[in-house]
């Protein structure tokens, strides 16, 4: 496994994956991005973003089935791996640590 640091794009990115649960590919985490944040990314962007995830052990992939809509092409999902959530769940429990040291206004 590489670094263990996520950036804050690939960690939307992993929390992307996880959310969609098995049906997670470069196309439906665009949809999931913009609808959810408002954010425009490119698929490039995602797919960059996928294969370091992958590289540290944060997300597996697969080749799913073919589909008309893609042409007969297969798609390539990604899952989200034990290492990928308990990274995440390290993230959060950093931020909410700062955030209670936060002052309150």
């Amino acid at each position: 496994m590489k670094g263990t640091h996520l950036g804050e794009f690939e960690e939307l990115i992993l929390l992307m994956v996880g959310i969609l649960d098995g049906d997670a590919y470069g196309i439906s985490i665009l949809q999931e991005i913009e609808e959810q944040t408002g954010r425009t990314v490119t698929v490039s962007t995602i797919h960059t973003a996928l294969y370091r995830l992958e590289e540290k052990g944060f997300v597996s992939s697969y080749v799913g089935g073919a589909s008309k809509e893609r042409g007969g092409r297969s798609k390539r999902l990604y899952r989200i791996t034990s290492d990928g959530r308990a990274t995440l769940e390290n993230a959060r429990t950093l931020r909410d640590k700062l955030w209670n040291l936060m002052p309150k206004a």
